[in-house]
């Protein structure tokens, strides 16, 4: 079993791994002359985690259906074209039932 200490040496090396992997992303984002707000984009998973979708294919759907519109979906061909999704609430129609 890991220490307390162990568990928070791991722990920073987590958060910053992440920090560089988002100064990189900023970085090239400002390169191609945008300026994205990454707190504001969230990968598809994150975004399940975020607003607990049990599976990426759901999101994945809203997307190709329009439910995510367009303007809030872009991918980033550089870093495997990756998706990110503008992280607020989407709301779906209720169907109406069929009688």
């Amino acid at each position: 079993m890991e220490t307390k200490s162990e568990l928070t040496l791991e722990i920073e090396r987590l958060l910053a791994g992440a920090d560089v992997a988002i100064k990189e992303a900023t970085a090239y984002l400002i390169s191609q002359g945008e300026v994205v707000d990454l707190s504001d984009w969230v990968t598809i998973k994150e975004y399940c985690n975020r607003f607990d979708i049990k599976n990426v294919e759901t999101v994945v759907n809203w997307i190709s259906r329009g439910i995510i519109p367009a303007e809030n979906v872009r991918t980033i061909e550089e870093f495997n074209n990756i998706r990110l999704i503008k992280a607020v609430p989407y709301k779906i129609k209720a169907t109406l039932p069929l009688d």
